[in-house]
Formats: structure tokens, C-alpha cells, sequence
């Protein structure tokens, strides 16, 4: 987060970003909103300056009791279409300058000529400019990178996105859980939906299978964050432990014959693990380019097409690079191929590669699988240079 900096030009004190928090949840009825304003109360409670910028209650009798007795900036009132809608007043929230603003449905779109924001992401980001900390929800169908996913799923349109960055830019999220079952009970006593559109939300978007693949969604997405969390906290500290929270998978990559394989391999390994996998190409600083770029970006294709990470980096020494690469990411697995040199070639180069990984995934207590490689099929033409990692 910035701290407050004087302008050389206007010598005026920029005040901080405020700090940013999201509940999220699987689907709507989780109890995002109760939460968020039970955050709301609790601040208050201990003298903070709280005010609802915008809460949506639908009518549900627990929110509301929530809503007394927290200040409510008056919403502005639109008319679009011959009817008449209510949307947070930004600048009345902006004129008020509380210390925290509580705004509902982070995804929401406004109704055009509401404000000078078409979405409610970008009234919040305004806010956090201000210096004002934010609370708000957001269910994981809406966000960028999920969206498409969760239309395949339950095969309904998802309109509403907001850009991952963000979701991110979040100090902190939050995940407000329930279980299917828990909700579809909700659903059926009236706590979520009016009745009338219970069975029809029942038997679609909230069937069971739906709702736990959203579910598992939420928990996932917020696994990964806490995860790249961890690294981040571990890269700037200069930490050399290894943290065990899940598998991170590094399969080292050249364009030599039967690489293909070894990549097909590491995947399987990360899929049985449900680990991350990454895979890492080292470039000697010296070394004739490859000539077979059509293989080699064959093999790039093949790395994204089972969800791996891919990276690339320039190293004279590549068991140096592959343990660095290692170290730093947090990798768990090493999965190199055995040499294909001759015993006469790896006296003259120090050994094979592998034995220097393993060597040095050793001492940072890294587990390294050495993969045979297959024989080439008949008629393969070996006349491209190849890099040998192993």
C-alpha cells in the first residue's frame, strides 16, 4: 500500500489508497451482505466512521435488521426506460469522506446516467483513491476469468464480469461458505428468492451439481490467492524454507526427441497431486539457437494445452537455473529426463545435468524424478542441435 507523499509541485499530502475488502462467495445467499454489514457493525462498535454506500437487502428480514442503525448515504434516483431505479450516490459518499464505505454487489452495472462510471467496480476503485476503505461482495461467477467457465457449467449467461487486477488489488478476501444443501433449504423457506422464482432457480441455476461445482470454484480461486500470497511474502523476505501447502510440480524442457513425453508425464503427476504444474526452459547465454523453432513451439503448445505454467530463462549453467527457478517459485517436484551424452561427453562437461540438480535440489530438500526417455521411432531425423538439461 502507498504511504502519503508530499507533491514536489503543489506540496500538497496525497492521502493513501484505501484498504480494500471483499466477501466471496459461491453464489448468491451465502450470506455475503449479512456478513459485510456485520463487519460494518462491529467497526462502528469500536468507533470507526462507517456509512452504507450502497447494500441491497432483497428484502430479507435478517439483512435489514442489520441495516439499523448504520448511516445510509441517501442513493440517487434514476428514471431509464420509464422506470425508476436507485444507485449509490458516489459523490455524496465522496463528500462525506467516511473512513469506511460498505458497497454491496461489487459486479453491479449501473444504470446509464447514474453517475460517470458504467460499473460498480469502477465507483469503488474511485473510492479507494480517496483514501476511503471499502468493504464489498462479490460472488465468483463474476469474475473475468471464471465467467466463461461458469457458463459451461450451469449454462446460464454470465453479463455482469469484473477484471480479475481488481479482484486483486483486495488487502483482503474473504470466503463466505455454505454448503449445496444448506442452501437449497435457504432457497425453499424464501431466505434467498422471492417465491415465485424458487422452483424455477431450484431446478436450474441452483441445482445441487451447479452448486457445488461453484463451490469448489470459490475455493480453488481463493487457494490459488493465498498461495501466490505465500510466494510473494516468501520472494520479498528472502525466505529459504520450503512451505509443503500444496505440490508445485517443475518439469525442465529442451527441444530434444522425446521431451513430449516427459512433459505428458509431469502433467500427470501434478494431476494426480492436484498440485501446480510449471515448466521451465533454459536458454544457455552462448547457445546456437534451436533449429527446429516448429518442434519447440509445438511443445510450448502442448505445455499450455495441460495448464502449465510455461517459463523461459537465460542461464550458462542449467542445473543452476532449474534450482534457482525452484527456490523461488516454491517447486515441490523436479521431473528431469536421464541423459541422452555419451559417457565420454559427460567427463568433458562435469557429469550429466542431473546429477548436478539433483545435487542441489538436495540441499533445499526438493524431491527430483529422473525420467528414461524413450527410443526415438525409426525414420526420426536427429539432425537439429539440441541443448541437453539432463
Amino acid at each position: 500500500m502507498s504511504t502519503g507523499r508530499v507533491d514536489e509541485d503543489t506540496a500538497e499530502v496525497v492521502a493513501p489508497a484505501g484498504h480494500f475488502r471483499i466477501y466471496l462467495g459461491a453464489v448468491a445467499g451465502v450470506g455475503k451482505t449479512y456478513d459485510m454489514l456485520n463487519e460494518g457493525r462491529r467497526r462502528r462498535e469500536r468507533g470507526t466512521d462507517v456509512v452504507v454506500g450502497f447494500v441491497e437487502s432483497h428484502k430479507r428480514p435478517l439483512t435489514e435488521a442489520l441495516l439499523e442503525g448504520l448511516e445510509i448515504v441517501p442513493r440517487v434516483s434514476v428514471e431509464y426506460r420509464g422506470a425508476m431505479f436507485e444507485e449509490m450516490d458516489l459523490d455524496a459518499v465522496l463528500a462525506r469522506r467516511p473512513k469506511v464505505a460498505l458497497v454491496d454487489e461489487l459486479a453491479h452495472t449501473n444504470v446509464p446516467g447514474a453517475g460517470r462510471h458504467a460499473k460498480r467496480w469502477e465507483d469503488v476503485l474511485e473510492l479507494l483513491d480517496a483514501g476511503i476503505d471499502v468493504i464489498t461482495t462479490l460472488n465468483i461467477q463474476h469474475i473475468e476469468s471464471l465467467a466463461d467457465a461458469v457458463e459451461q457449467m450451469t449454462g446460464a449467461k454470465v453479463r455482469e464480469r469484473v477484471p480479475d487486477w481488481v479482484v486483486r488489488k483486495a488487502n483482503q478476501t474473504e470466503l463466505v461458505d455454505s454448503s449445496p444443501e444448506q442452501l437449497r433449504r435457504r432457497m425453499l423457506h424464501g431466505n434467498i428468492y422471492p417465491s415465485d422464482k424458487v422452483p424455477y432457480a431450484l431446478a436450474h441455476f441452483f441445482q445441487t451439481d451447479n452448486l457445488i461445482a461453484l463451490r469448489e470454484l470459490a475455493l480453488r480461486y481463493l487457494a490459488d490467492e493465498t498461495d501466490e500470497e505465500l510466494l510473494e511474502h516468501l520472494r520479498q523476505h528472502k525466505e529459504n524454507r520450503l512451505y509443503e501447502t500444496r505440490e508445485r510440480i517443475l518439469v525442465a524442457v529442451t527441444g530434444a526427441p522425446g521431451t513430449d513425453v516427459l512433459l505428458r508425464r509431469a502433467a500427470r503427476m501434478a494431476s494426480r497431486a492436484k498440485g501446480e504444474l510449471n515448466v521451465l526452459h533454459v536458454n544457455s547465454a552462448d547457445a546456437t539457437p534451436m533449429r527446429d523453432k516448429a518442434g519447440f513451439e509445438s511443445l510450448k503448445t502442448l505445455g499450455h494445452d495441460l495448464g502449465a505454467h510455461w517459463h523461459e530463462v537465460v542461464h550458462p549453467d542449467p542445473a543452476e537455473a532449474i534450482a534457482d527457478f525452484a527456490k523461488q517459485h516454491q517447486i515441490t517436484q523436479i521431473v528431469i529426463g536421464s541423459s541422452q551424452k555419451s559417457r565420454w561427453q559427460e567427463m568433458r562437461g562435469g557429469g550429466p545435468i542431473s546429477r548436478h540438480v539433483i545435487r542441489k535440489a538436495g540441499d533445499l530438500g526438493i524431491d527430483v524424478h529422473v525420467i528414461a526417455r524413450r527410443e526415438l521411432p525409426a525414420g526420426f531425423d536427429q539432425s537439429a542441435e539440441q541443448v541437453d538439461q539432463s
